[in-house]
């Protein structure tokens, strides 16, 4: 796809043309400005304007030949043309075709295309240092130091050598004087190396290369296509899909490949680098503004071949973009809820299909939408069923805690403590999974029975023993754990219930006193590099008991680990959430997918009060085929997604009165049509969040309806939101909190 032509070519240098610049704030609509003399415009050219008293980065969006004329003399000039390459067309239709799906501002999308700041543009020279004549007459303790370690000979940075030597920086000008020492420029930081396409091949089985060829055909097929590349864990879905990432690097054209979680991206990129002999470049919140901006602007240039990112990296300004691949495909965490509320995955398609790419989704349980499509033929699917190796899939059991579940106050069955500990005696490693963090979910007083809740939302306050705070999950809220009861003033009455993954802890140290254990949990992480450090701890064997959140549930791999137990299988289920029972076959079938990878027989088991329920059969029978038959038909009949829309709208302010009025005149207002039914206003299940209360409606129609339109011609005539109202509207809804 081309870009548009220079929308100015036409005009006498000397003219004064106008242009849309579209900015990255808050609203849908573009502002006119003046074309300087001598600058030359073109439609996606980045380009800095004044906005209000300051300055912001925009985009130039289209011509406009004929602005109002009367608004010719109060249009204010274009300030600079940066010197970065232009949004291609591409990307502007996809910024476009987002915001007008997802009832979006087109500026909140464009943002998400412009995050490396205004750090663009050549670097700064970095002056370095290199010894080269003879040491000066006089000497000192600093000198001396600072000669020692520039007697290598080598080109060392000027800040950084003075600093490892404890010295000031005139301390080496002084030495430049004397000519003892030459300051050269240092060479600039690549943010991309070449990747290599034939650096390792891979050693594939008869499955695996099936399934490689497959997706090399659909690599150079030059066209879109969507293909699902369906295995169960521990198939080598990563090394099958690499193959057609080489053809595409062969093709000279660029790579995404989107990842859910930054936590996963670690044993990837080693992974990555053993088949392509260099890391790809990364895209995601930890990087720092420099290295943000210096790797936006390598994709830009086409010299970042491979980028591997979180969610926004979809709109990131590729050059020659060639494929995309969805890792995880099934992760609620592809949906942004905050901003531009977008599901990654979907919108992946909907780039590849501007684009005329391909696209492969990669999953061992893929989402019921993604499961449907294939079954119908509108996605390819590369199935791989079998674990490479000749490993088997674990065998899962039932423990019924209604019968042989664990004694009071305890929460590890006898049954599965008996398993660890034989698996703690073989030098195997067992992995306690809970989805709950914190050392326990509520707090009480065994004295009055005060509950201990968030003072600014609707939620318990969670005990977190490692920090001694009692806190919220959903503000951050938090208060040191207190010695008595706020309420009735009885000292050491308070009582933990239920468990959280620190509790786990406790309970395994307990039963397992000589075992190594570690906690993994999103809030006992401080930093992706800790987050690397441990699982690297984990991978050498150097812990016995793994008690994890999902976090430790997908894309891990720990080729020691041969047993997993869930300790409460049951938590997602009853949640009210129209995709709770997708959810919680996902992730037990991930989890339990971390056993028996590499050696020996893995082996789950789920503590449930349920073992009857649809979920846990299939699981126990390791029955895919029965879950997805019997959620798609409970889908079908209730009109649920796929085979319906959904688009939740929340109305929040910060008393009830006016939140609930609000959103009773706008339900008043929807256009009446037979295709569609709002339901509500009804409290969301969480009423009070940050202080805020909180109604939902909830819009649902055919699959084939265009509820988007439908939402914008409501929204055009609803009343506009002021003062502490605020309006929030989801399309494809994934949370229903």
């Amino acid at each position: 796809m081309t870009d548009s032509p220079n929308l100015f070519a036409d005009q006498p240098s000397a003219s004064t043309g106008f242009v849309d610049v579209l900015v990255p704030v808050a609203l849908n609509q573009t502002y006119s400005y003046r074309v300087p003399r001598g600058m030359e415009l073109k439609a996606g050219d980045l380009v800095s304007v004044p906005l209000g008293a300051r300055d912001v980065m925009g985009v130039v969006w289209a011509d406009n030949a004929q602005p109002e004329p009367r608004l010719h003399n109060r249009l204010k000039d274009v300030g600079e043309k940066l010197d970065v390459p232009p949004l291609r067309d591409e990307l502007r239709k996809l910024v476009d075709w987002v915001s007008t799906y997802t009832l979006s501002a087109r500026g909140m999308v464009l943002r998400m295309s412009l995050r490396m700041g205004w750090d663009l543009g050549p670097e700064r020279t970095r002056t370095g240092v290199r010894l080269v004549g003879a040491p000066p007459k006089r000497m000192t303790p600093a000198r001396h130091r600072l000669i020692d370690i520039l007697s290598d000979g080598l080109l060392h940075g000027k800040s950084d050598v003075a600093r490892e030597a404890g010295v000031s920086v005139g301390v080496i000008d002084g030495l430049v004087d004397e000519g003892t020492l030459l300051t050269e420029p240092m060479p600039r930081d690549l943010a991309a190396t070449q990747v290599d396409p034939d650096w390792a091949i891979s050693d594939f089985s008869p499955e695996q290369e099936g399934a490689a060829a497959a997706l090399r055909t659909l690599a150079t097929s030059g066209d879109f296509k969507v293909a699902l590349l369906d295995g169960v864990t521990g198939s080598g879905k990563t090394e099958v899909y690499f193959e057609a990432v080489a053809e595409i690097i062969k093709r000279g054209e660029q790579v995404l490949i989107l990842m859910p979680e930054i936590a996963l991206t670690g044993q990837f990129l080693d992974r990555f680098a053993l088949r392509f002999g260099v890391r790809p470049l990364e895209w995601h919140s930890e990087l720092t503004p420099r290295t943000r901006a210096r790797n936006w602007a390598a994709v830009a240039a086409g010299e970042a071949q491979v980028i591997v990112g979180a969610r926004s990296s979809l709109f990131l300004p590729y050059a020659k973009l060639g494929l995309i691949i969805v890792d995880e495909e099934h992760d609620q965490a592809y949906k942004q809820d905050e901003g531009a509320h977008y599901h990654a995955r979907d919108m992946a398609v909907v780039r590849a299909s501007i684009a005329k790419i391909p696209v492969i989704l990669a999953s061992a349980t893929p989402s019921v939408e993604t499961e449907v499509n294939a079954r119908k033929g509108r996605y390819q699917r590369v199935a791989l069923p079998s674990r490479f190796g000749g490993q088997h899939m674990p065998q899962i059991e039932a423990i019924d805690l209604r019968r042989e579940g664990p004694m009071r106050g305890r929460f590890i069955a006898p049954r599965l403590a008996e398993n660890i500990q034989i698996a703690i005696d073989k030098k195997e490693q067992a992995l306690l999974f809970l989805n709950r963090r914190g050392y326990a979910p509520l707090t009480l007083c065994r004295g009055c029975g005060h509950r201990f809740s968030c003072n600014i939302c609707d939620a318990w306050l969670v005990d977190h023993r490692f920090r001694q705070r009692l806190v919220c999950h959903h503000c951050g809220f938090s208060i040191p754990r207190p010695h008595r009861c706020p309420h009735c003033g009885l000292e050491e009455s308070l009582v933990a219930v239920g468990p959280g993954v620190e509790r786990l802890q406790e309970e395994a140290a307990a039963l397992f006193p000589g075992a190594r254990t570690m906690v993994l949990s999103s809030d006992l992480i401080t930093s992706i590099e800790t987050m690397r450090s441990e699982l690297n701890e984990i991978a050498e064997g150097r812990v016995d008991v793994i008690i994890g959140t999902q976090l430790v549930a997908k894309g891990h791999n720990f080729p020691r680990l041969n047993l997993v137990g869930v300790i409460d299988a049951d938590l997602g289920l009853g949640n009210g959430d129209p995709r709770a029972a997708e959810r919680t076959f996902q992730l037990l079938n991930q989890v339990i997918g971390r056993a028996g990878r590499e050696q020996g027989r893995g082996v789950g088991y789920l503590q449930t009060h349920q073992p009857e329920h649809p979920v846990m059969k299939a699981l126990i029978a390791s029955d895919r085929e029965a879950f997805y038959d019997s959620e798609i038909a409970a889908r079908e009949r209730a009109g649920y997604p796929p085979f319906g829309r959904l688009a939740s709208l929340i109305i929040s302010a910060g008393d009830r009165p006016t939140a609930e009025g609000f959103a009773r005149k706008l339900a008043g207002l929807a256009p009446l049509d037979e295709r569609v039914k709002v339901l509500g206003p009804a409290e969301a299940p969480l009423a009070v969040i940050k202080g805020r209360y909180r109604f939902r409606l909830l819009v649902k129609s055919a699959r084939g309806f265009d509820l988007s339109g439908y939402l914008r011609d409501w929204m055009a005539i609803a009343p506009k939101t002021t003062g502490n109202l605020k309006l929030e509207i989801d399309v494809d809804p994934q949370s229903f909190l």
